[in-house]
């Protein structure tokens, strides 16, 4: 890793949440933030739920985002890898995000070295023995039937009914009990925790949470959460040597 060149991490832009101009202005601001890293990147990792909803029918993908799918493909195409990694709200990619924009696309969580330091990386969503409820969910949303069911309905209707269910997500509403709840409480702290005590990792980073945090859990290991792109416009910086939040005005 050049000293010039830097690694950095963006989750839960939610596009489309909760109406086009909101949508459309947080979107101007995300290719922006893009277009001013894009100097010193080396690597840059969407960490889940960049898209309020996304699902791709055989000939059809949601309507909007071309400036964000085409400043991608732009950066990609001048040779800077850009991950893309599922969250819980834009899971159903099929393969017209990697062939149009080039990104390499994670529809789990992933182990990676970078720069010598091991990353765990992972949107956040059902990791751990935690949720059930959710588990369940997400296994349905995951089922391949179910998927195929869902892609028969007309796109009016289907988009419709995905971002009705979407705008009641707590997690995208930006409700008071996303708050931070505490080491003892976090799942994904207590995941992570559970994970140190069976191998090291230098960095977790997660998406999903929608605060901002960035806690030592000893013996060398850290965990970030990345916060969003709906009130803090948050993200993460990775020098090869250290990892820092900053915030995107």
């Amino acid at each position: 890793m050049n000293n010039d060149k830097k690694i950095y991490f963006v989750s839960d832009a939610h596009l489309g949440l909760p109406n086009g101009i909101d949508t459309l202005t947080r979107e101007k601001k995300l290719v922006a933030w893009l277009e001013s890293i894009r100097p010193t990147a080396e690597m840059i990792f969407l960490m889940g739920d960049i898209f309020d909803f996304w699902f791709e029918y055989k000939k059809v993908v949601p309507k909007g985002f071309t400036r964000l799918l085409g400043k991608l493909a732009e950066i990609t195409d001048s040779g800077i890898s850009v991950h893309f990694f599922t969250g819980n709200h834009d899971l159903w990619e099929f393969g017209y995000l990697a062939s149009e924009t080039g990104m390499i696309i994670h529809h789990h969580e992933e182990i990676m070295e970078l720069n010598g330091k091991r990353f765990f990386l992972a949107h956040g969503d059902g990791l751990g023995p935690y949720d059930k409820g959710y588990k369940r969910l997400k296994k349905l949303f995951s089922n391949r039937v179910a998927q195929w069911a869902f892609g028969w309905l007309h796109p009016n209707i289907g988009i419709g009914l995905a971002h009705y269910w979407s705008h009641k997500s707590r997690y995208a509403e930006g409700e008071d009990h996303i708050d931070f709840q505490g080491e003892n409480k976090e799942w994904l702290i207590m995941y992570a925790k559970d994970l140190l005590q069976k191998e090291h990792f230098d960095y977790f980073v997660f998406g999903h949470r929608h605060v901002v945090k960035h806690l030592d859990l000893g013996n060398g290991a850290e965990l970030i959460y990345l916060g969003d792109w709906l009130n803090n416009f948050s993200y993460g910086e990775f020098n090869g040597k250290e990892f820092v939040i900053k915030y995107f005005k």
